[in-house]
């Protein structure tokens, strides 16, 4: 049964390491596996944990399916608190995370949350950010859209499934950097808390735009139901030749989110052994890479030490990036 916490109320992904081999575990096996996803059904959060849930099942890593719990609340914040409390030597749960995890923990938002309160399993996988419309908006192209943000930054609104100061929050704000945009904490953005949510917002016309990861704009995309006005990639995803990107619009901006997995710290050691090795056999497996790809998420694993040392790196560079516009001091 899925069980909901009613809420309480970056971001450039760093693109590096490799796989350091994870122990194996011995005969242990978790009793009552359970992914916690810190945000509402549909957004990106969901998509970490229903995709691990059914490769670890069908890869027979699992004796049963694991539950997918969704916990709103304070951008991941409830669902870090609940670990690093009460759950914090639980050997069943797993918690899926991105950049916008990374974000608030750099920010402060997680209420003097540290990074080393938890134990940190694996990134699988990096997606980029991208900018969309409802398909009968009268912003045609991003430097439209950003053109009239530059006249003025509260006339346009930008929704995503991130809180304030996360990932979703932090493209619209590059981008408003990167037009020119003197103040851009002007800019208007509204959280919501899922990127199911977000785009539900966009088609019933209550926001202009959705900052969101591509995968869970794709599906919209594809139905006609947005535009996708840019993608925050490098180049022009191979999937989407046709979309541009935001850099050859005229905007510098790079959002990659990367996707993985935290735990308890206090786990046993038995416990930490069998999630990484468990989710090291599911990034290995054809199906999942598939699944991947047709997400346009790109791999990029990291496994023990390498994934501590990539989670240093990326909170320190979110630290630098939100200090420059303004989220920090």
């Amino acid at each position: 049964m899925i069980k909901k916490i009613a809420p309480v109320g970056f971001v450039l992904a760093l693109i590096g390491g490799g796989i350091a081999a994870p122990a194996v575990a011995a005969d242990f096996k978790p009793e009552n596996p359970e992914c916690i996803a810190p945000s509402a059904p549909g957004g990106g959060w969901d998509f970490i944990c229903r995709t691990t849930a059914k490769y670890l099942f069908d890869l027979k890593e699992l004796d049963g399916m694991m539950q997918v719990t969704n916990m709103t609340g304070g951008g991941g914040g409830v669902a870090f608190a609940y670990i690093t409390g009460e759950h914090n030597a639980d050997d069943n749960v797993i918690v899926a995370a991105s950049n916008s995890t990374s974000a608030r923990i750099a920010q402060g938002e997680f209420q003097g949350a540290a990074p080393d309160q938890v134990h940190w399993l694996a990134t699988f996988g990096t997606e980029y950010g991208a900018i969309a419309v409802a398909k009968d908006s009268k912003y045609q192209t991003l430097n439209e859209l950003m053109d009239a943000v530059l006249n003025d930054p509260r006339s346009v609104s930008f929704a995503g499934g991130s809180a304030m100061g996360g990932y979703d929050h932090l493209k619209p704000l590059m981008l408003g950097k990167a037009a020119g945009v003197e103040d851009v904490k002007a800019m208007k953005y509204i959280a919501f808390s899922g990127g199911g949510e977000a785009m539900t917002g966009l088609l019933s016309g209550s926001v202009d735009a959705v900052s969101g990861d591509f995968s869970e704009i794709r599906g919209f995309m594809e139905s006609g139901d947005v535009r996708v006005l840019a993608v925050m990639s490098p180049e022009r995803l191979p999937d989407i030749p046709d979309v541009p990107t935001a850099k050859e619009q005229g905007y510098d901006v790079i959002g990659a989110n990367w996707r993985g997995l935290y735990m308890p710290k206090d786990a046993s050691d038995d416990a930490k052994a069998f999630w990484s090795d468990a989710i090291k056999k599911m990034t290995e497996d054809p199906a999942f890479q598939d699944t991947l790809k047709a997400a346009s998420i790109v791999p990029f694993n990291n496994f023990g030490a390498d994934m501590d040392k990539f989670i240093a790196e990326n909170i320190a560079q979110i630290t630098e990036i939100s200090r420059e516009i303004g989220i920090i001091q």
